[in-house]
């Protein structure tokens, strides 16, 4: 299948048969193998009502985002549609580590001067792994809750102020649990809020986060698959609820994303990205997106190439590694022969620059590969690699990417890995400056964000 409607990884998914996505930890994002559906983002104009005549699911979002629930049959007539401008499928989301408030030279900025900043009169919107209601940092004096409305995506259920209240009320955290079952079983979100928004009870002021006398707004993003991750559906899906609810109280919010992955051409411009940009511009808000925490992950190299000069990108694939996928992005007016150099020397390729998806098999290695277009919202062409094993696991050793130059304009080239935090330590480019390194989404496009990291 090939379609210009769709991403590239969505494309190259659909002509992957499912016992070989089964063994990718991307392709299968997003599919219920059980119902045959896939989960899907979409851009679109217009009316989308009729569509759920024909059994496909609709879960609105703001400036005509949505996400789609569509047997795998009727996607092809899907992106026929006219009003179907784009479609993704979603990614797994990872958690970013978050710094202190020192760090971020905030003291200055909530007491002494003219500024005295606490964030009263502000919602401050945590959209994470939930929060731990009981700790004292998010109560007022009186006892009762700082929080507004949680949205605990894990069992569907929107709780309110009152409800967590009589919760507290309860008599023991058992007993309140019993009341309002939502807990935060990692502690990320808890400690984020902490930072953004702790009022300091716990510690008798000694700490306290940035907004500290903010209302809070709290997203616990599902999980659909048990011991699995969020992914970008579930976070576009409580971004658009915590604008919706600053909107409706008329209060200014701030939005805090501690997810974020490695997929995607990084300009801004994947639909997750542009959702963020255009509903920032709903009401009065901020979105705040952890970006630079894989730096150091060896996750990312780049480079300028040169009209007749080779130039070979190494990768080091740990042993016992289970999978991984490889994004070379590019300019589309640039072309380059691009080779595969296997841990024994052995040199596959030039690999054919035909549009679709191709298959190389190498010992205990199948690489599916997708030759793709750019995006109707980009410039960037991408040529998406999914490393899976053909048994247990990848061949280990260097790998070498050789890209020949055969007309070049610009010359940009950027490399991706997953996220560092599902690969082994060892597994990352050899050459890879952490000053490029910024996790998707990258939030609030200025121009070209590819040019200027340059």
């Amino acid at each position: 299948m090939q379609n210009q409607k769709m991403e590239n990884q969505l494309n190259l998914a659909l002509s992957t048969p499912e016992r070989e996505r089964e063994k990718s930890r991307n392709l299968n994002v997003g599919y219920n193998p059980e119902e045959r559906t896939w989960e899907l983002i979409v851009k679109y104009l217009g009316d989308l009502s009729s569509l759920e005549s024909q059994g496909i699911q609709i879960f609105p979002l703001i400036n005509q985002y949505a996400i789609l629930t569509v047997p795998e049959s009727l996607i092809n007539s899907l992106t026929e549609r006219p009003e179907i401008l784009y479609i993704e499928k979603p990614k797994r989301l990872y958690f970013a580590i978050n710094q202190a408030r020192a760090a971020s030279c905030i003291n200055p900025v909530q007491v002494g001067g003219s500024l005295n900043l606490s964030g009263q009169g502000v919602l401050t919107a945590v959209i994470d792994s939930g929060i731990d209601y009981f700790h004292a940092d998010f109560r007022n004096e009186d006892g009762t809750t700082r929080i507004l409305k949680p949205w605990d995506q894990t069992a569907d259920k929107i709780y309110t102020s009152e409800e967590i209240n009589e919760a507290l009320n309860a008599g023991s955290r058992t007993a309140g649990l019993e009341l309002v079952p939502s807990t935060d079983i990692s502690g990320h979100g808890t400690a984020v809020a902490g930072i953004a928004a702790g009022n300091g009870r716990e510690s008798q002021g000694r700490y306290r986060g940035i907004a500290y006398r903010s209302e809070l707004l709290i997203v616990k993003l599902g999980v659909p698959v048990p011991e699995g991750f969020p992914r970008t559906t579930e976070l576009m899906k409580a971004v658009s609820f915590v604008m919706e609810e600053a909107v409706r109280l008329g209060r200014p919010v701030a939005v805090n994303l501690s997810f974020g992955n490695a997929y995607g051409s990084h300009d801004g411009t994947s639909l997750l990205e542009t959702f963020l940009n255009d509903i920032s511009d709903f009401g009065k808000a901020v979105i705040c997106v952890g970006t630079g925490n894989e730096g150091t992950s060896g996750g990312h190299t780049s480079g300028v190439l040169t009209a007749g000069t080779p130039l070979d990108v190494e990768m080091s694939v740990a042993p016992y590694e289970t999978g991984l996928s490889v994004q070379p992005w590019k300019f589309y007016v640039d072309q380059f022969d691009l080779s595969i150099v296997t841990p024994n020397g052995e040199v596959i390729g030039p690999i054919s620059r035909r549009l679709g998806p191709q298959t190389i098999d190498y010992m205990g290695t199948r690489i599916l590969l997708y030759y793709g277009e750019p995006s109707p919202f980009s410039r960037a062409q991408e040529l998406y690699l999914d490393f899976v094993p053909r048994d247990q696991y990848l061949d280990s050793g260097i790998w070498r990417f050789r890209l020949t130059p055969t007309r070049i304009v610009n010359g940009r080239y950027d490399f991706w890995l997953p996220a560092g935090g599902v690969l082994n330590r060892s597994t990352r480019f050899l050459l890879a400056p952490p000053r490029h390194h910024l996790n998707d989404p990258v939030h609030r496009r200025h121009g070209d964000l590819r040019g200027s990291l340059r």
